[in-house]
């Protein structure tokens, strides 16, 4: 009943101040509610265990090459059936990898995304299907009827969650598979959202060590540890090279150093994005100190305004301990009301970050204000309550009844002390503002950074990128999906507005990678059996530089002859040429290969700019450009046997690409050479462009905002407590001007105090910055952590702020008449 009446008390007194409770409120809820959307997005991604049984078991099967300059390096076929049979750390082993395929016959032709697992896989996860079966053994065998598993959001959307659709047929690359189940409603495989699954198939007898190019997941016995696992793989792996013999060697694993690098499930999923969510929320973390900096300035003048309040109560017999728990009080339920209040503003948060976040941040859909995040809000609305209501309460602790009546009485200019806390908080505002500027100014540097890489190519805008792929059960023979191909670029190349087309196997920063040692003919290996360097290769047609835009440095491109005649000519990168021939002209007529002997050499034809394979943000991809039909290059096959790429990437440059006549032209184009072919990943290689950047920009974004606020509060503190000492000041202003000071006097007076408390927290923040800086360093392309540009720059704009914030109570005080004030007191 006490703390209900007490309760009642503190909410009339709030009540009775609208201006305090209404400006207190708001920035609380602010701080808050910034708080809670990033705490929701950090317990999303990084927190949150993954929705699976025992998720603390399961693990990522990586291995690490660092001979070859892999820090992670996949998984091989080979090595995965080895481990299923031989190990003795895993409950199970499964082996998957994602793609895309055509799906016909239902309306329009389809690229869907998919999934291939082999049957131990589900288990693995202990995941089973709504209806019907999942795979089997027998299913993930070379030689037996072909099946698929349907995801349940594609069941609904294309089959209307029909039941019966167990045991249809769905027409999967130009071949019917039978529809034998439907996983369960929300099923999210790691990362990825597949719309059907499909088995393996190996033919074990076929297999070597090597095609490093699936991922592993595997469950660990019960009581096995990471460790242990780890020390397992490394002992199976000779056993792999000795069953499946044929590919790499003993000889090339040991110089390549490959051991095993098991991990975390949960990594594979999160990726690198925990640097970026832990730099944000320590940056809203920052805005909630802010905040809490600005509400304590406003409840220390409050209490000031109540010490003859508190004088009274004193005198009837209210001990310190009394005062204290009703401050401390008012205080926290203050907290609770603004923590109300940013739930709602948390809600909205979460929709903007969810609409501004990248694509490729993880688990984006499991973000919500669930329980934890509930919990979090009310642990830090009580925290920030108390903390806040701190300094009034040790003002408090100091008060007395004598020092009230003194102070308090009607000739009271105000004593120092009572400043001092005011003081203090400013500069901690002012400090924590600049590490935040800091910090979005490092960010819009390296965007800026960002903006200026060549990737590669130029104009983005005006090229159309899609990808088609023609399965052999739509046409069978290699050279004639190779033709058709040819037939639909040249087709394009007549729709009004179009300068070029070109093919790839990949656009740069699409996505799609291959690499593979590559042998120099002058710059031999030390010893037989060791590996070169491993290098990015793609495999293109006629006029793919000059569609994307990356001029030929020296030489000569790939042309249609070249790939009718089967010409052993390729296209280097100039870092590859730099890095053997330092000149890019020195490079041509030189030999490259994918392995030792007589007639398996590649002329170097041509040498091309640069390319930031991997995004802008990284180092420029040294590549291989090998023409799209060429001579299999890799061990001694049958005579005429050819590598072509049937899965192509157009890049299709109009200052039409972007409407959607101009696509729907294309895709008329493409059907009218062939009706069952699907177009995939349709982009404008601006989209390419922008997602290279998008984590960058988002974090950008993000801090820029957590900077904006904290430097208006930071402003706001400075005016407030500039202005009230303004007003206890005004009898002294009065005797100086009346003693013969001038107006000047009185605003440099004034104006020196503001950008005393501005300097002192600018040292203090450049100091804590230099912390914070490091910790973002990841973050940062192009310039240092410790950029004196940059901190140079917010300190001179911050004290800017600052003198801004002082002037006009300066210009206040500069016009107070000397008689009204002495008169008034």
């Amino acid at each position: 009943m006490k703390l209900r009446n007490q309760l009642r008390y503190i909410l009339r007194k709030l009540l009775r101040s609208p201006l305090f409770t209404v400006v207190a409120v708001v920035t609380l809820a602010a701080a808050i509610g910034a708080n809670t959307s990033i705490f929701s997005l950090v317990n999303g991604v990084l927190l949150r265990p993954l929705p699976f049984d025992d998720p603390e078991r399961l693990v990522g099967v990586w291995h690490t090459a660092p001979g070859l300059g892999f820090d992670l390096a996949n998984q091989s076929p080979a090595l995965h059936f080895t481990y299923e049979d031989e190990n003795r750390v895993f409950e199970d082993i499964g082996l998957w990898d994602n793609t895309q395929v055509s799906v016909t016959g239902l309306d329009e032709p389809e690229w869907v995304d998919a999934m291939m697992v082999t049957h131990r896989t589900f288990p693995i996860l202990r995941v089973q299907p709504v209806i019907g079966r999942s795979f089997t053994q027998e299913d993930d065998g070379p030689g037996t009827p072909e099946t698929v598993v349907l995801d349940y959001g594609y069941w609904q959307s294309r089959f209307a969650g029909d039941p019966a659709v167990i045991g249809q047929a769905l027409r999967i690359d130009g071949r019917a598979r039978e529809i034998i189940g439907v996983m369960p409603e929300g099923l999210r495989f790691l990362r990825y959202e597949p719309a059907v699954y499909l088995p393996f198939r190996f033919d074990l007898s076929a297999l070597f060590v090597g095609n490093f190019s699936y991922q592993a997941v595997a469950r660990l016995s019960p009581g096995i540890t990471i460790e242990q696992a780890n020390a397992d793989v490394d002992r199976m792996i000779p056993m792999a090279v000795d069953r499946f013999p044929g590919g790499v060697t003993h000889e090339i694993l040991q110089d390549a150093r490959f051991a095993a690098a098991l991990r975390p499930l949960k990594q594979d999923v999160v990726g690198n994005v925990g640097n970026i969510l832990w730099v944000l929320f320590g940056g809203v973390g920052i805005v909630l100190l802010i905040a809490c900096a600005n509400v304590a300035n406003l409840f220390l003048v409050r209490a000031e305004g109540r010490e003859g309040e508190l004088a009274v109560r004193t005198a009837m017999g209210a001990n310190r301990g009394q005062l204290a728990s009703q401050f401390l009080l008012e205080s926290v339920v203050l907290g609770l009301i603004g923590g109300m209040a940013g739930l709602g503003l948390a809600y909205a948060g979460l929709r903007v970050l969810q609409t501004l976040a990248p694509a490729n941040l993880p688990r984006l859909e499991e973000i919500s204000l669930d329980p934890t995040a509930l919990l979090f809000t009310l642990v830090i609305s009580v925290l920030a309550g108390l903390l806040f209501g701190l300094f009034p309460l040790l003002r408090c602790g100091r008060f007395s009844l004598v020092t009230a009546l003194k102070e308090g009485g009607r000739g009271s200019s105000g004593g120092r002390e009572r400043h001092r806390a005011r003081n203090a908080l400013v500069v901690a505002q002012v400090a924590l503002a600049l590490v935040l500027l800091v910090g979005a100014g490092l960010m819009i540097r390296s965007f800026r950074a960002l903006r200026g890489v060549d990737p590669g190519f130029r104009d983005p805008e005006e090229v159309l990128t899609l990808r088609l792929e023609i399965p052999d059960a739509e046409i069978e023979d290699d050279e004639e999906a190779a033709r058709t191909h040819e037939l639909i670029a040249e087709r394009i190349a007549e729709i009004p507005g179009v300068t070029s087309v070109g093919l790839s196997s990949s656009i740069t920063m699409g996505g799609w990678q291959s690499n593979d040692p590559v042998w120099v003919e002058d710059f031999p290996v030390t010893r037989e059996g060791q590996l070169p360097p491993i290098r990015r290769f793609k495999w293109i047609g006629q006029g793919y530089f000059e569609t994307m835009g990356n001029p030929l440095q020296a030489g000569r491109s790939i042309t249609w002859a070249d790939i009718h005649d089967r010409a052993r000519v390729v296209i280097v990168t100039k870092n590859f040429a730099r890095e053997y021939w330092g000149d890019p002209a020195s490079a041509l007529g030189k030999r490259v290969g994918t392995g030792l002997g007589p007639g398996n050499w590649w002329e170097i034809v041509g040498v091309v700019g640069d390319v930031h394979d991997d995004g802008v943000g990284q180092d420029p991809t040294a590549v291989v450009f090998w023409p799209m039909v060429m001579e299999n290059p890799w061990g001694e096959l049958a005579e005429g046997e050819l590598i072509v790429q049937r899965s192509v990437a157009y890049a299709i440059r109009s200052p039409r690409a972007g409407t959607a006549d101009f696509l729907r032209e294309v895709r008329e184009t493409i059907w009218a050479a062939n009706p069952n072919l699907p177009l995939a990943n349709v982009r404008m290689l601006s989209e390419i462009h922008e997602r290279s950047m998008a984590r960058t920009s988002f974090t950008l974004v993000m801090l820029a905002i957590a900077a904006a606020v904290a430097l208006l509060l930071g402003a706001v503190g400075i005016y407030g407590v500039i202005s009230y000492v303004v007003s206890q000041r005004t009898r002294e202003i009065g005797v100086r001007m009346a003693l013969g000071a001038r107006m000047e006097d009185v605003s440099r007076l004034v104006i020196r105090q503001g950008l005393v408390l501005a300097g002192l927290g600018v040292i203090v923040g450049v100091v804590a910055a230099l912390g914070f800086t490091r910790l973002m360093s990841a973050l940062l392309y192009g310039v240092d952590p410790v950029d004196p540009l940059t901190f140079l720059s917010v300190a001179v704009g911050l004290t800017a702020i600052a003198l801004l914030a002082s002037y006009l109570p300066a210009r206040r005080a500069a016009g107070v008449d000397p008689s009204m004030a002495l008169r008034a007191e």
